[in-house]
């Protein structure tokens, strides 16, 4: 009862916080969809060299974790966990600085490039079918929780943001410095739980189906 009750006191913190940041909300999902599309593009548009590139690239990942055995699965946990940790202290950062807000907007495009890139660049060697199960196999799971935290470390860099520049009372800004501070470490945890996601279970369902890749 008592667990229940706690959840539910999570789900309503969580909707207030979100209600109560829409607009940044908006505009982070936005940068990060525009992000996406932009990686999408540049697979569309790309010549025959960079596609016959990409196209090696995939295949030559796909041939390598066929033939491997035993794959280290403590290897990629410790490096995706150290990618992730990297970020979200660069995100923590920029936030609380006025000069870092374009790198926090920067990392949201990026990285919604990156997944854009990736999806289309996987399509487009393996074809719809084949493209799409690879990447739920691979990118899915991961990123179901990914995407929200990122983003909502980005709201996070907004509002101090806004407070350093529209509030210029110390006491306020300190509140809000710890208040992002507190919401990038959870952040983190959720960080760190995709990575567990992505080395421990994407990667292990990703062995079995590829074999039913090309």
């Amino acid at each position: 009862m008592n667990k229940k009750i706690r959840m539910s006191n999570w789900k309503k913190v969580i909707i207030e916080y979100m209600k109560n940041n829409s607009k940044e909300y908006i505009l982070v999902m936005l940068i990060f969809i525009i992000g996406i599309l932009l990686g999408v593009m540049v697979i569309n548009n790309t010549s025959t060299e960079n596609s016959n590139n990409i196209i090696t690239y995939i295949s030559n990942f796909i041939d390598r974790f066929k033939t491997t055995e035993n794959i280290d699965t403590y290897g990629l946990l410790a490096e995706s966990i150290k990618s992730n940790v990297i970020l979200a202290i660069i995100v923590w950062f920029a936030g609380t600085t006025i000069i870092g807000m374009p790198v926090v907007l920067g990392i949201i495009l990026f990285r919604g490039f990156s997944l854009g890139f990736t999806i289309s660049g996987t399509i487009f060697t393996l074809g719809v079918q084949q493209g799409i199960v690879f990447c739920l196999l691979i990118i899915f799971l991961q990123n179901i929780i990914f995407i929200p935290a990122l983003l909502t470390m980005g709201v996070s860099s907004i509002k101090l943001y806004k407070s350093i520049v529209t509030d210029r009372r110390k006491e306020n800004i300190k509140i809000e410095i710890i208040r992002h501070t507190i919401i990038s470490l959870i952040m983190l945890g959720i960080l760190v739980i995709s990575s567990i996601i992505e080395s421990e279970i994407s990667v292990r369902l990703l062995k079995i189906g590829i074999k039913y890749i090309k």
